[in-house]
């Protein structure tokens, strides 16, 4: 008898491998070059960049965070202003904006998409918002029609979070075309990821673009001079070569994404294990997960994959147990973790938030992954509840 199939959370391995050729010929001309730090391999991975975002400008910075620092400077966001944004994302959304001593003002997420529920925005706008940043969790997009009427209505700027989301798309328009600004993460884990940290600022508005460029070389404009004060935010040539490799190949691991997550769903239901996001108040799955849903007009590019089940933690040790990856994206939400206490927020606060905290778990979704070990998936799942 065969051993059982193991299925990790993610290997890289595999796309690796594919790409060799090409990425190590990408690595070997930046350093046969010797042009390290910014130069034309990175300006030719922006122009890619911009053109796949549908943006005029994207401007290389050296990780996700980064991106939101510097684009929150460009805008002038500091003390005593306030931005709206989700409690349940990851720690870099709230952490730049506190680091810039602006205020991040919490908004609970939808159940089914773990993105910001827009109805609730209004009731927290007050005289001291300067912007909303939405975050497309797990690479589907938040509702950015509703979130940029609000935002027009009342002044605001709006910056994009798509971290997990480059290439998602919402009635057509790829993510970061749709806010003043759009931040992208080159995180090794993410659908499109580098050897090491990396980000993007995408935008359309040239003075914010400069600005940005300024910004993550120290401010300085020309050589040495400095007309504001700005870090070191850049984004590596060697990050770029390998980034602009990759980027060739983005939509078709979207695709594989995509497959893999439309047959999670056929065999999860062949196995009787489906059940519908309205059971969540219940508080009982009646021995089953919830799916993620792609909403209507929505191109999830699934970062994630990730499920909720109330029986979750016993179901991590039944699938690490069946050598089945998997890992919990966020374990608390932001208002629960102890350096934003001071914030005033109280658990109860963001109840949508604090369940998806307990409950949520994410699943095997890479490109590479074969259609034997999402089965194996799903069996070890199903025989987790049928014992």
């Amino acid at each position: 008898m065969s051993d059982p199939i193991a299925v990790p959370l993610l290997d890289l391995k595999p796309q690796y491998l594919a790409l060799k050729p090409e990425l190590d010929a990408a690595v070997a001309d930046v350093i046969a070059s010797q042009y390290f730090i910014l130069g034309p391999t990175v300006e030719k991975f922006e122009t890619a960049c911009a053109e796949y975002c549908n943006t005029a400008h994207a401007i290389g910075v050296s990780s996700g965070t980064d991106a939101l620092i510097v684009a929150m400077m460009a805008m002038g966001i500091g003390e005593g202003d306030e931005v709206i944004t989700s409690p349940y994302t990851f720690f870099g959304t709230v952490g730049s904006i506190v680091r810039l001593g602006a205020t991040p003002v919490f908004v609970d997420i939808e159940p089914g998409t773990f993105n910001i529920d827009v109805a609730k925005i209004e009731a927290v706008i007050t005289n001291k918002t300067r912007a909303i940043a939405p975050v497309h969790l797990f690479g589907q997009m938040a509702d950015m029609r509703a979130i940029n009427r609000i935002a027009r209505e009342h002044d605001l700027l709006v910056i994009e979070d798509a971290a997990q989301a480059i290439g998602a798309k919402q009635h057509g328009h790829p993510a970061c075309s749709f806010g003043h600004m759009g931040c992208l993460s080159f995180f090794p884990t993410k659908n499109l990821g580098g050897f090491g940290d990396g980000g993007m600022v995408v935008c359309d508005d040239a003075e914010y673009a400069d600005i940005i460029r300024q910004l993550r070389n120290h401010g300085m404009e020309p050589k040495y001079f400095h007309s504001r004060i700005g870090g070191n935010f850049r984004l590596d040539a060697l990050q770029a070569a390998v980034l602009d490799v990759k980027l060739k190949h983005l939509n078709s691991w979207h695709e594989q994404r995509r497959e893999n997550a439309a047959l999670y769903h056929q065999l999860s239901e062949k196995a009787g294990i489906s059940r519908s996001v309205d059971l969540l108040d219940s508080g009982d799955l009646q021995n089953g997960i919830i799916l993620p849903t792609e909403k209507d007009g929505n191109y999830h590019i699934y970062n994630q994959f990730v499920i909720y089940s109330d029986q979750r933690d016993a179901l991590i040790d039944h699938l690490r147990a069946n050598n089945v990856g998997c890992e919990i994206y966020y374990p608390l939400a932001l208002h629960e973790q102890e350096c934003f206490r001071l914030l005033g927020y109280k658990q109860g606060d963001f109840p949508n938030s604090e369940r998806a905290a307990a409950m949520s778990l994410a699943l095997p979704i890479f490109p590479d992954l074969a259609p034997e070990q999402i089965t194996r998936v799903v069996e070890v799942i199903a025989d987790f509840f049928a014992k």
